[in-house]
């Protein structure tokens, strides 16, 4: 394990654990499998998801999608990366937690035929809850690109706290884009009542 990608001692005390798998009223989230592939590169091939997104180019294809899969489900990286699936298993998504820079970072995604249904909220609230259970004194660092309202607003609705913002490069869009930048406590942390 490449000891530069982990985060500092003084920031966290130890590592979560292995990828759990975690049910909500809705959704199954779970360690990703191989097989996840073709939804993936389905998901990440629409422009709508992946100009939201830092770090996923376009073209988005399947074998982008299997490397990284193989990455994830190697067991060697110390975040958690889950699939949301429904109890079907389709897989829908994904809650990311890593860490980057000496902090937890949090990263989602959702296949734009799944929003505006209050799936991501209740996924990454469920992975969060989980999260601040192993690791209560994690302060946890994400954001969204300003013009990403629907994802301010799942950190809005979760406790995040808009800490700046910043111009960051969007390989999707292939250029620089602004950038919200948030974080979250365990004592700022809440779940919202679903309607």
């Amino acid at each position: 394990m490449n000891a530069a990608v982990l985060p500092t001692a003084d920031r966290v005390a130890s590592l979560p654990g292995p990828c759990p798998v975690i049910s909500t009223q809705r959704l199954v989230l779970r360690p990703h499998r191989l097989s996840d592939a073709d939804a993936i590169a389905e998901t990440l091939a629409d422009f709508k998801v992946s100009r939201m997104l830092a770090r996923v180019p376009q073209p988005y294809d399947r074998q982008e999608a299997l490397d990284w899969l193989v990455v994830q489900s190697s067991g060697l990286l110390p975040g958690w990366t889950l699939a949301i699936t429904t109890g079907d298993d389709v897989h829908l998504g994904v809650v990311d937690l890593e860490p980057r820079n000496g902090q937890w970072h949090l990263g989602y995604w959702l296949n734009r035929f799944y929003w505006d249904r209050g799936f991501m909220t209740e996924a990454v609230a469920a992975v969060l809850e989980r999260f601040f259970r192993r690791m209560p004194q994690a302060e946890i660092h994400s954001g969204a690109f300003a013009d990403n309202l629907a994802s301010l607003n799942v950190q809005r609705k979760l406790g995040f706290r808009i800490t700046g913002a910043a111009d960051v490069f969007s390989l999707g869009r292939n250029r620089m884009a602004p950038h919200i930048e948030t974080a979250l406590q365990s004592q700022d942390f809440r779940v919202p009542a679903r309607k």
